[in-house]
């Protein structure tokens, strides 16, 4: 029987559960929004709501332990500088949990993992090489029409 044994042990050995939460928290304070499946956002979300009061202290302890956590220096910087203050006047409650359906292979339920307020940033299409390297050849053909109209 389980009882009393609180937390999700996500299939993993104890060195593997840490480094695969230490991966979603850095990778969500980089990004503000992952896709994850929903037991590991569930996992993750006490993480990152820790994390995001330390950035709100602001000390220097606070940065040592952030800096413990977090995989990279940026992920760091980027807490203390963007997300903490953003988060200064809210008592707790800094992510929210989007369920997205299952996925196709095995069936896991599949999450949105997000800070609160976080907008999604629409991406420009790319412009296809070929047409990059069109488009000077069709401006000088213009360029040609026009300079035998005007002549």
């Amino acid at each position: 029987m389980r009882h009393l044994k609180a937390g999700s042990k996500l299939g993993r050995n104890p060195a593997h559960r840490r480094a695969t939460l230490r991966n979603l928290v850095t990778n969500l304070i980089q990004h503000e929004s992952i896709h994850t499946t929903i037991a590991r956002a569930r996992a993750a979300r006490p993480l990152v709501e820790h994390m995001i009061t330390l950035g709100k202290r602001d000390t220097l302890h606070a940065r040592r332990q952030a800096a413990a956590f977090l995989l990279t220096p940026d992920a760091t910087k980027k807490l203390f500088a963007d997300i903490a203050p953003r988060f200064a006047s809210r008592n707790g409650g800094y992510t929210r949990i989007i369920h997205t359906g299952w996925r196709i292979s095995d069936g896991a339920r599949l999450a949105i993992l997000e800070l609160v307020g976080y907008k999604l940033k629409k991406k420009e299409p790319k412009k296809k090489e070929k047409a990059e390297a069109e488009e000077p050849k069709a401006k000088e053909k213009e360029k040609e029409k026009e300079a035998l109209v005007n002549a």
